[in-house]
């Protein structure tokens, strides 16, 4: 399989219309049409819905355009990788992570190595522990930002010095804001908007059930979130509760309030890297920063 056809497919796909895509590539609508005909040959399933004005993909279609974009995003990187060996540090450093203090510590680093390395660019992802881990596992990403709990048995990693707290975010005027902190028994029958994050993993510890004991199993669940600050929208509206780390201040605070759980529960953050990992200059030169800077005496964890 070209990368010529995956580019013309990812064009067809984005346009929905061979004539608009076939402009933006600068070749014939009839050209196109047939390389399109010819991939799906080879793969042997129909890629494309053709309708007299507008094209659709088809599931086989969705799950090419995926598979695609991720294939074109490695070639990127491997070109601009390529474009930065010499003996000055440039080129393009990919982190990912989710939405929590441990992104502060990578900040500060990225920003200490911008003043030495100016030509150096960073590509900043921000999902799920589990969407983090796809791209690091298909390469897309040179490190992750972890929140525990979550194996990462497979990976190298260094252990930040943060821990993130949970909580509850309300609306202030809920009669739960005029709390401290938040027990299990509060939450008991109240609709909650818990995280992505899979509450019944059995692969690694679960601190919600821990934490929730008898009334885990119970709990009325009426929406999911992966991150805060739409949560937060759900939560203004009168939803329910959102069961988050403590956000930052992209949120209404005029509006909402964040209560701790007690008893206490947090979690800790990893920097983490695919083992036997080659960097390029740039990511080498910063992962030494983070292990100057974080690593226990002996270096990697």
């Amino acid at each position: 399989m070209e990368l010529r056809l995956l580019r013309y497919f990812l064009a067809v796909a984005r346009e929905n219309s061979f004539t608009k895509a076939a402009k933006y590539l600068h070749v014939t609508q009839p050209t196109l049409s047939r390389q399109m005909m010819d991939l799906e040959d080879e793969l042997g399933q129909k890629l494309l819905n053709r309708e007299t004005h507008h094209i659709t993909l088809t599931p086989e279609g969705m799950l090419l355009r995926k598979r695609a974009e991720e294939i074109m995003a490695m070639v990127q990187k491997t070109e601009a990788e390529f474009n930065s060996i010499g003996e000055n540090v440039t080129g393009d450093i990919y982190i990912g992570g989710g939405e929590s203090k441990a992104m502060n510590l990578v900040a500060d680093t990225i920003c200490e190595l911008h003043q030495e390395y100016p030509d150096v660019r960073f590509h900043i992802y921000t999902g799920v522990a589990g969407d983090v881990m796809e791209r690091l596992d298909n390469g897309l990403l040179d490190f992750g930002v972890l929140l525990q709990p979550v194996d990462i048995a497979k990976y190298d990693s260094i252990s930040l010095p943060i821990r993130d707290r949970w909580g509850v975010l309300m609306r202030k005027d809920n009669p739960l804001a005029g709390k401290e902190s938040v027990t299990p028994g509060d939450l008991r029958e109240l609709p909650l908007i818990c995280s992505r994050r899979d509450l019944r993993n059995k692969s690694v510890w679960n601190p919600y059930a821990e934490w929730f004991g008898g009334y885990f199993d119970k709990l009325n669940v009426v929406a999911v979130h992966n991150l805060v600050y739409n949560a937060s929208l759900l939560v203004e509206r009168g939803l329910g509760y959102a069961l988050t780390l403590e956000p930052g201040n992209n949120i209404a605070r005029d509006l909402l309030c964040f209560r701790p759980l007690n008893p206490i529960l947090e979690s800790g953050s990893s920097v983490v890297w695919k083992k036997y990992q080659v960097f390029s200059k740039a990511a080498e030169v910063f992962l030494e920063r983070l292990q100057e800077k974080f690593s226990a005496p002996g270096g990697r964890e």
